[in-house]
């Protein structure tokens, strides 16, 4: 991505082979999804929190569209009743200040059609609204609520990441240990409270235990 100006954007129709977090694959039909990556530079004290702001920004684009109420799991996966909607991945460079960030989001992809290992766990706009919306509508609002997002204070992106917090209250459990999470502090780090006290964990995956 070196050279590429700030706003660079990259989109798809389908995807066979792409990489979410901790190495997995991120699958979606032609014409299901809205796919995109796009390169953020200009990067300041908020560059921590882009995770946290590109999965605020799917979620109100996404109500923007369609009677749906969107929670996040921690760090950024969005969900719709506890269903994964959409996933976003970070990679990129702090040191030479720029960033790509990766968006997939399942727009028209029926229940019956995601694999079976997916089934249950895993929705789409339009199957968890009843609506119908095209992957470009999603596509177009979605980088406008990301724009609006990215421009806003350490501050404003970590409330308004906390009005959708999925994991609050929640027992959840992780690689070392479990407990019950209490929220993010102002860096963005999911805090749990745990028989042998408080844990903080910035990077990494925790499993809600249901």
């Amino acid at each position: 991505m070196r050279g590429a100006p700030h706003g660079t954007l990259v989109t798809a129709a389908a995807q066979t082979a792409g990489r979410g977090r901790h190495g997995r694959s991120w699958l979606a039909p032609a014409g299901e999804a809205a796919l995109m990556s796009v390169v953020l530079r200009r990067l300041d004290e908020r560059l921590p929190l882009v995770p946290l702001a590109a999965a605020v920004a799917v979620a109100e684009a996404c109500e923007s569209l369609a009677p749906v109420r969107c929670e996040i799991k921690w760090p950024n996966d969005v969900w719709v009743e506890r269903r994964k909607l959409a996933g976003i991945l970070v990679e990129g460079r702090p040191q030479e200040g720029w960033a790509v960030l990766g968006i997939g989001l399942n727009v028209s992809t029926a229940e019956g059609e995601f694999p079976d290992e997916l089934r249950g766990l895993a929705t789409s706009l339009n199957a968890a609204s009843g609506e119908r919306t095209s992957p470009g509508e999603v596509l177009a609002r979605l980088l406008s609520a990301l724009e609006a997002r990215l421009d806003t204070s350490p501050g404003e992106i970590v409330a308004a990441w906390r009005e959708r917090d999925a994991l609050r209250g929640q027992t959840v459990r992780w690689a070392e240990g479990e407990g019950t999470a209490t929220g993010i502090d102002d860096s963005g780090a999911l805090m749990v409270e745990t028989s042998s006290g408080r844990v903080t964990l910035d990077a990494g995956e925790v499993h809600l235990l249901h």
